[in-house]
C-alpha cells in the first residue's frame, strides 16, 4: 500500500509537470514570459553627412529601428552619436570614464584587445550558438582564416573568449585615385598609366593652369593631414616590395601604419619630392576632416586626390555633382597609374571583416545588447534599414533596388546603405554576389557604367591586408595606439614638408622616435606571437 501511494504521488507529480509544460494548466496572462523591457544605448557615427542637417541619432531610420525593435524584442534603444573622425579617442575617454554605450563600434581591434585585457569588454563566446545564432549564421565561415567562422575573428586563442563581432563586408573595393579629366583633355594629355606620367600631369596642371583657377591657386594634388596613410595610400603602397612576405608585412605594420615596412619610406620620399615641386597642397596638415577636404575639391582648385573608391559618386558628399555645378564641364575619373617594381599597379582592398562591434563590461544589459545585434542579422530588419520603403527610398530596377538620391520625407542615409546602423554588415546584401554587384551599381545617381569602372579600377591588382590569428593576444599596441596614431600625423607632415636634401635626416629621426615611443615593442611582440595562417 505504501508503495502504491508513493507511485501515485510520483505519477501526479509527473502529470503536473506535463500539464504545466503543455499549457493545460491555467493560461498565462498576455505578455507574461516576454523578456522584461530594458533600455540600451547604441553608438552611431556622426559623419557630418548632408551638411550636418540630419541628426544621425534621431531621424526616420532610427525611429523605425526603435519601433520595430520594441515590438520584436521588447527593447528600447537610444542612439549615441560619436564623430566618425574622433571615434577612437572618444571611445577611449568613454571607456575610461565607465560610460560607453551598451553597443560600441570601432575600427581599432588593438583597443578592443587592450580593454578586454583590463576586464572592460563582455565575452560573447558562450552565446554565439544561442542568443547570437542568426548573427553567427549570417557572418558564415572566415575566408581569411580557414577552419574558423567569421564570428570568431577576434577570438582569444588562449581563453576562447570573443570580445567583438566583425561587420561582414559585401564589397571590398577600397581606394581610387581621381583626376580632373577635363584638365587632362585641355592639355592634350592621356590618362596616366605610370607613376611618372602622373607626376608629369600634376606638373602640367601647376604650370599651365588648364582650369583657369588663377596664378598660385592650382592645387595639383591634395590630401588631409590626419590620414596621409589613407589619402595617399595608392601611391605610398606602390613603393612596397611586391614580393615581401606576408609575415614581414604583418610584423612591421604598427597602429595601421607602414613606416617600418620595407619600401614604404621611398613612397614618403616621393611625396616629399612632389611637395617641394609645388605639387602637393601646402595646407594639407591643416585639414582635419573630410568635409573641409571635399569642399576644396568642389571649388574646382584640385587636380587629383585619393579617396574611397566611390567617394565622388556618393550622394552624402555630392563631390562630383557639386564640382560640376560650380565648374560647368568639370569631370573626375579614376586612374590606375602607380606602378610597383614588377610593373603592376598593386593596391589594397578591404578585408572581408570590417569594423568591430563590442559590448563594454559596464553594460547593465549585455544580453539585450546581443539580442539587438542578432536582430540586425535578420533579413527583414537589415534589408529595410539598407533600402527603406519602396517608392520612397528605392525603386526596383531589373529586380534589384535602386536607391533614390532625393530621399524624400527625411529618409536620408547618413552612410552608404546605412552601414552605421546595420553594424553586423557593411554594404548591401541581397543573397548572392551577382545580385550584390548589380545592386551596387544601381545604388548611385550616376550611370552604372561609371560605377562599374570605378569598382574595376579599385579592384585591379588589389590585395587584402594580411590576417593573422596570433598565438596569444597582442597586448602591446592597445595602450600605445593613440600615441602612435598621433605621432604618425607628425611623421608624415615633417617628412613630406622637409627641405630638399633633408628628407632622410628628418624621416629617420621621426621614425626613431616612433620606435622609441612603443613601435619597437609592438614589432617585437608581433614577431614573437606570429603564427602561420
Amino acid at each position: 500500500m505504501k508503495n502504491t501511494r508513493f507511485l501515485l504521488a510520483a505519477l501526479l507529480a509527473v502529470c503536473g509537470m506535463v500539464w504545466s509544460m503543455t499549457g493545460c494548466a491555467k493560461k498565462e496572462a498576455p505578455g507574461a514570459g516576454k523578456k522584461e523591457r530594458v533600455t540600451i544605448k547604441v553608438e552611431v557615427f556622426d559623419r557630418g553627412s548632408d551638411g550636418g542637417r540630419t541628426n544621425p541619432a534621431d531621424n526616420r531610420w532610427t525611429r523605425w529601428i526603435q519601433e520595430k525593435l520594441l515590438k520584436d524584442e521588447n527593447i528600447t534603444v537610444e542612439f549615441v552619436a560619436i564623430n566618425r573622425w574622433d571615434e577612437t579617442s572618444a571611445l577611449i575617454n568613454l571607456m575610461a570614464a565607465g560610460t560607453p554605450p551598451d553597443v560600441c563600434i570601432t575600427y581599432s581591434g588593438a583597443n578592443i584587445t587592450n580593454w578586454s585585457e583590463q576586464g572592460g569588454v563582455f565575452d560573447m563566446a558562450p552565446y554565439i550558438n544561442t542568443v547570437l545564432k542568426d548573427a553567427n549564421e549570417f557572418l558564415g565561415p572566415d575566408q581569411a582564416l580557414p577552419g574558423r567562422r567569421m564570428i570568431e575573428r577576434q577570438k582569444n586563442n588562449e581563453s576562447g573568449a570573443i570580445y567583438a563581432l566583425p561587420a561582414r563586408r559585401m564589397n571590398v573595393a577600397r581606394f581610387n585615385t581621381f583626376m580632373r579629366k577635363d584638365w587632362l583633355d585641355a592639355l592634350g594629355l592621356p590618362v596616366p598609366k605610370t607613376t611618372q606620367e602622373f607626376y608629369d600631369a600634376l606638373l602640367a596642371f601647376k604650370e599651365r593652369d588648364p582650369g583657369g583657377a588663377g596664378a598660385g591657386k592650382v592645387i595639383p594634388f591634395s590630401m588631409t593631414g590626419v590620414r596621409v596613410d589613407m589619402d595617399a595610400c595608392n601611391l605610398l603602397d606602390s613603393f612596397i616590395d611586391p614580393s615581401l612576405s606576408s609575415r614581414e608585412r604583418w610584423i612591421n605594420s604598427v597602429a595601421e601604419r607602414s613606416f617600418l615596412v620595407p619600401g614604404y619610406k621611398e613612397g614618403v620620399r616621393f611625396l616629399n619630392t612632389m611637395y617641394n615641386a609645388g605639387l602637393v597642397d601646402r595646407d594639407f596638415p591643416l585639414y582635419k576632416d573630410g568635409e573641409t577636404f571635399a569642399n576644396l575639391i568642389k571649388s574646382g582648385a584640385v587636380g587629383a586626390f585619393i579617396q574611397n573608391w566611390d567617394q565622388i559618386y556618393r550622394d552624402s558628399n555630392n563631390i562630383l555633382l557639386d564640382l560640376q555645378k560650380n565648374i560647368p564641364g568639370a569631370d573626375l575619373v579614376p586612374v590606375d597609374c602607380f606602378t610597383s617594381s614588377d610593373g603592376l599597379t598593386h593596391k589594397v582592398c578591404y578585408d572581408a571583416a570590417g569594423a568591430f562591434t563590442f559590448i563594454p563590461k559596464s553594460s547593465k544589459h549585455p544580453e539585450a545588447a546581443m539580442r539587438y545585434l542578432n536582430w540586425l542579422s535578420k533579413y527583414e530588419n537589415y534589408h529595410f534599414i539598407q533600402t527603406g520603403p519602396e517608392g520612397a527610398v528605392h525603386t526596383l530596377v531589373d529586380g534589384v533596388p535602386k536607391l533614390n538620391t532625393a530621399a524624400p520625407d527625411g529618409w536620408i542615409q547618413n552612410s552608404p546603405q546605412n552601414i552605421d546602423y546595420t553594424l553586423i554588415m557593411n554594404g548591401l546584401f541581397l543573397g548572392s554576389d551577382e545580385e550584390n554587384i548589380r545592386a551596387l551599381a544601381a545604388g548611385y545617381s550616376w550611370p552604372a557604367a561609371r560605377i562599374n569602372e570605378a569598382y574595376t579600377v579599385a579592384m585591379t591588382n588589389a590585395r587584402p591586408p594580411v590576417v593573422i590569428s596570433p598565438k596569444a593576444p597582442l597586448l602591446a599596441e592597445g595602450p600605445l595606439n593613440q600615441t602612435l596614431t598621433d605621432k604618425a600625423v607628425v611623421i608624415f607632415a615633417k617628412s613630406i614638408m622637409a627641405a630638399p636634401g633633408q628628407f632622410d635626416a628628418v624621416y629617420d629621426a621621426q621614425v626613431k622616435d616612433w620606435l622609441d615611443s612603443g613601435a619597437r615593442k609592438v614589432i617585437d611582440e608581433r614577431r614573437e606571437k606570429y603564427a602561420e595562417p
